[in-house]
């Protein structure tokens, strides 16, 4: 039975593998049409996920999508995307077009093989240079930290991470390195002790919801991963505790087209990067498919329209369901919103450092709700988004503090000055004054000249 069904799936792929061979996909990269924006034009053969793929392309591209028109009725997938670089500008560059051009083809050519429940990453191959580790559970002050010094205390130094907070969850994908080796750690013995300790970190003293850890070895598309954790930790979950926040949710409305067995889903909120992502992300991991849809999100509040189906062929069918997809795109949205004040660390990487960072932020009262931890040419830049440990604003009398303690390496506040509690002086002429020129750190050369 099972041979079977091995060999119905392998004739699948290879049916899928034949059409997508006999019609390539044809991408156009178009900087004449449209004035403010390079339209990006795709058409191939249909399968479900395509849209994801395409999306997260231009993602990794570091393209903003503007505008979105999406149409895969049938067995035919035609999008048009509007995309403006990082900087609001149409894509100039000749060599970056074509790379744009190159990339989408390779993601939808007839090698791609993929499944949308499976970690995947475009042009990266899977690396014996480090170790991937997946942590999920129930957030706390001072879970980072503690997760990093176990991490420390077995050698493993921390090449790359990122650490999302949602709705009282944590989930982390880090990448580390064995410190006597400097490639992925390949002692299984070690392997299991790192998630056993790790397991009883997340664990903690929470007996109602469980923990996750997992070890692998090769590439994984981080953020791809993340919400693929979140979802299946069902962070979507609200408790009744936080009903008083609707009114800063995302607004998501979920309604059926009985004429031609659609349901429709409309997003309004405040638009941000990445935000299609997100919501097609989470849409393909609840099995929907995209038919139709159009996208704007060229001014600051961003309009999405879908209509779906799920993959069986059927709509929205009950309340339940309804309330359900409602909840898990207004969850997607809100995972990356970055709550708290935004810290910038800049330094040569060293055995270690992550730990006694995230020390210090928990020795004097702050937790991290989102981390971005990047390692290239022996240099580390960091992202982190602190609060105190009761969810409110940073004292500058701590940050001051933790500034002084971190000593030779470079930590800058970036982002809004309401993340600060408010001094007598203005938030403004504080961080200029106090942050800025603090003479500790000054003389210590810590501080660039900003004027």
């Amino acid at each position: 039975m099972d041979g079977d069904l091995s060999s119905s799936w392998d004739s699948d792929d290879e049916y899928e593998k034949f059409i997508r061979r006999m019609n390539p996909p044809r991408v156009v990269v178009d900087n004449d049409s449209c004035a403010d924006a390079t339209v990006i034009r795709v058409d191939s053969a249909n399968k479900h996920g395509i849209l994801l793929e395409v999306v997260q392309v231009l993602m990794d591209l570091n393209l903003i999508i503007t505008k979105a028109y999406i149409s895969s009725d049938g067995g035919w997938f035609m999008d048009v995307f509007n995309v403006r670089d990082r900087d609001g500008n149409k894509i100039g560059e000749e060599m970056k077009l074509n790379e744009i051009n190159g990339f989408i083809r390779k993601s939808l050519g007839e090698e791609s093989s993929y499944i949308p429940s499976r970690r995947r990453s475009i042009d990266f191959m899977p690396s014996s240079d480090h170790t991937s580790i997946e942590l999920t559970g129930t957030d706390r002050p001072g879970l980072l930290s503690e997760v990093c010094a176990v991490l420390s205390d077995l050698e493993c130094n921390v090449v790359n991470a990122e650490v999302w907070t949602h709705n009282t969850r944590a989930a982390a994908v880090m990448q580390v390195s064995d410190k006597g080796t400097g490639s992925a750690i390949g002692d299984p013995e070690k392997l299991s002790r790192i998630k056993k300790l790790l397991y009883n970190v997340l664990k903690g003293s929470n007996k109602s919801r469980e923990a996750k850890t997992a070890v692998s070895v090769g590439a994984t598309h981080t953020e791809r991963r993340l919400h693929q954790m979140m979802f299946d930790d069902r962070d979507y979950e609200r408790s009744g505790e936080d009903n008083g926040n609707v009114c800063h949710r995302p607004k998501v409305t979920v309604v059926n087209w009985f004429d031609k067995d659609y349901s429709m889903v409309t997003i309004r909120c405040k638009d941000r990067p990445k935000l299609l992502f997100d919501t097609v992300c989470t849409l393909t991991d609840m099995q929907y498919v995209v038919f139709h849809g159009n996208v704007d999100a060229e001014g600051p509040e961003a309009y999405q329209e879908y209509y779906i189906r799920h993959i069986d062929g059927s709509p929205v069918n009950s309340e339940a369901e309804r309330q359900r997809v409602i909840q898990c795109l207004e969850a997607a949205i809100e995972r990356r919103v970055s709550e708290g004040l935004k810290l910038e660390l800049c330094t040569s990487d060293r055995m270690g450092l992550l730990s006694d960072v995230t020390r210090i932020f928990r020795e004097n009262g702050l937790t991290v709700t989102r981390a971005e931890v990047t390692t290239k040419g022996g240099k580390v830049f960091n992202i982190f988004y602190v609060r105190d440990a009761a969810g409110n604003s940073v004292d500058p009398k701590t940050l001051d503090d933790i500034r002084a303690e971190i000593g030779q390496t470079v930590l800058q506040v970036k982002g809004h000055s309401d993340h600060l509690k408010s001094p007598q002086e203005s938030p403004t002429r504080f961080l200029l004054g106090s942050l800025f020129k603090s003479k500790s750190l000054y003389n210590l050369g810590l501080i660039r000249s900003y004027t």
